[in-house]
């Protein structure tokens, strides 16, 4: 077997992470010079070079790239497999999931997670896009694209888009258009006599997903309709929470313990995205316990709320 000097894979490792020489030598209590000696080594022996330099600025060649994928995935393997064997079944995860999806939907789950899986040790990489699927970003992943071949991926939530406003402006739409506050169907023409919330980065475009929702309905947005634009979908829901208008939210983010009384979903019809939300974790790490322990938990959790029919 013929294997690269072992010694420097874990220094190159921390600082493809770190992007620094300086923070790796700290966190690996070496000097710098051990550092650049051990990365200077490995380039050697690949016969590639790993890093590039450019005054200050440190960042992975092409090939440095490829290769810390590889690398980071099997040291990682090796640690969670002495930890197996010496006992210590505590799991380190760290998980990128959209920030709306945390806030609204997951981080009040976080104490039953701890309740039923003590031993998982997780983390929360909030991001607003789309994720790459990298292990330099993160163990797995709350995801809405199937980017990469190399991830299996399990269904969490199907989106759809339903329009909501506070109850104390419920009742002020009910007064003005003399209707039963628990009627059946509310005729979407109707919202055209009041401020609708949107939320650019549904859509990407300005009322993206009003004009998208009145289109499922055969119906296009009134020209002269009120429109006041969020960039996201939590801010329209809190301006829709202070009584300033109607918003279009999803599933996730409405709690049914914690928002019944603030909020009333308006008897109108749904749009649906074609957005899915996925559970995605490396194929190589598929028999990883602490990624199969948050999937598995995951899948029920979108069951039990209503996110995922069973």
């Amino acid at each position: 077997m013929k294997l690269p000097p072992l010694k420097a894979l874990p220094v190159f490792e921390a600082v493809a992470r770190l992007n620094s020489f300086s923070l790796a030598a700290d966190e690996l209590a070496v000097s710098q010079s051990a550092v650049s000696h051990q990365i200077k080594q490995l380039e050697t022996y690949l016969g590639e070079l790993l890093f590039q330099r450019t005054g200050r600025y440190l960042s992975l060649t092409e090939e440095g790239r490829q290769y810390h994928e590889a690398i980071s995935s099997s040291l990682l393997q090796i640690e969670r497999a002495s930890e197996q064997l010496l006992g210590q079944e505590a799991a380190r995860l760290r998980l990128s999931v959209y920030s709306s999806f945390a806030v609204r939907w997951l981080v009040p789950r976080l104490p039953e997670l701890s309740r039923q899986h003590p031993q998982l040790d997780l983390s929360l990489e909030m991001i607003g896009e789309t994720p790459q699927l990298s292990d330099r970003v993160a163990d797995c992943f709350i995801t809405i694209r199937k980017t990469s071949a190399a991830y299996a991926y399990d269904l969490l939530y199907t989106e759809r888009l339903f329009p909501v406003c506070s109850q104390e402006y419920w009742q002020k739409i009910c007064r003005e258009q003399q209707l039963e506050p628990t009627l059946d169907q509310l005729d979407p023409k109707l919202l055209a006599a009041y401020p609708l919330l949107s939320t650019h980065n549904i859509f990407d475009r300005p009322a993206g997903d009003w004009e998208a929702w009145y289109q499922a309905a055969n119906l296009s947005l009134p020209s002269q309709q009120r429109v006041q634009h969020f960039s996201h979908i939590l801010l329209a829901l809190e301006a829709a929470r202070f009584h300033q208008g109607i918003a279009l939210t999803n599933d996730y983010m409405l709690n049914p313990q914690h928002d019944s009384e603030g909020f009333v979903r308006l008897p109108c019809h749904q749009l649906w995205t074609g957005d899915e939300f996925y559970f995605a974790w490396k194929l190589a790490r598929r028999h990883e316990v602490g990624i199969q322990r948050l999937r598995r938990w995951l899948v029920s959790q979108a069951i039990d709320s209503g996110l995922r029919n069973e």
